[in-house]
């Protein structure tokens, strides 16, 4: 019996291998395999997800022979590669408004969508004027909770199959945790890990979103993980709180490192 390869393997079959690879493999490994994987690689089908770390682009450089390539530019070549299929997008830090503005124009079908620290403290006035044209998006990650309130009402009103948030290290107020259940009332998945929030704050969360079926408060400062808060997140599925404690803290003393974060996707 004649032994198959990959290479003569049927291109539609190919094409949906290779789209579950990665964005790095796709770049850096399969167009160098045969040209088959080449031109299968091409295909948008192939680059719906795109989600990297700070070391790809130097990787792709140095693959490429390429002495200059900025963020930006690496950013749309690989968004352009998809040609309007990417449905996950997670952006480095040192993306411009500029780039922004093109995914917003290239990218109409996104469902999920993580956006750098950097990102939100340069433009935080940016991203509610582009949210409208995101009317599939599900799942938003957050790198600072700036220009929260006008975030959500942009998603409450033009995405309206929106399940999961992400805000990284926030500071959870009564605005803001009042606005979650106001404007997002089917909400299932919100991580808010590393947060800011009191006990009272929480509270408003925990029995407002009653569609909540994970919620994930670990490592806040603000409210200690007792009986009461474990009662009142017992309709909750999933609910972590490991590592949070009630302490006095000065906000100019207690800094955080953006830089450190990663989107983590929730997917229902």
């Amino acid at each position: 019996m004649e032994e198959r390869k990959w290479e003569d393997l049927e291109f539609d079959c190919l094409v949906s291998v290779l789209g579950r690879v990665g964005m790095e493999s796709l770049l850096l490994d399969v167009p160098f395999v045969c040209k088959s994987w080449y031109k299968a690689s091409l295909n948008p089908s192939c680059w719906k997800r795109l989600e990297w770390n700070f070391t790809l682009l130097d990787k792709f450089k140095e693959k490429y022979k390429i002495h200059k390539c900025s963020v930006d530019a690496f950013t749309k070549f690989v968004v352009g590669r998809s040609n309007g299929n990417c449905t996950g997008l997670i952006l480095p830090n040192g993306c411009t408004e500029e780039v922004l503005n093109y995914i917003a124009d290239e990218c109409p079908a996104l469902t999920y969508l993580s956006l750098p620290s950097r990102t939100l403290s340069c433009e935080p006035s940016i991203v509610p004027s582009l949210i409208g044209k995101w009317e599939h998006l599900e799942n938003l990650g957050l790198g600072s909770c700036r220009n929260l309130f006008n975030i959500l009402i942009q998603i409450s009103l033009a995405c309206n199959k929106f399940s999961g948030l992400r805000i990284s290290f926030a500071n959870i107020q009564e605005e803001e945790a009042s606005a979650i259940v106001a404007l997002l009332p089917d909400i299932k998945y919100l991580v808010l890990r590393g947060a800011w929030i009191n006990f009272k704050n929480l509270e408003i969360i925990l029995q407002g979103c009653i569609n909540l079926v994970h919620l994930d408060v670990s490592n806040c400062l603000g409210f200690d993980p007792d009986e009461k808060v474990l009662e009142l997140a017992s309709h909750i599925k999933t609910f972590k709180c490991e590592g949070s404690m009630l302490e006095d803290y000065d906000d100019d003393d207690y800094a955080i490192d953006h830089d450190d974060l990663v989107y983590d996707y929730i997917s229902s």
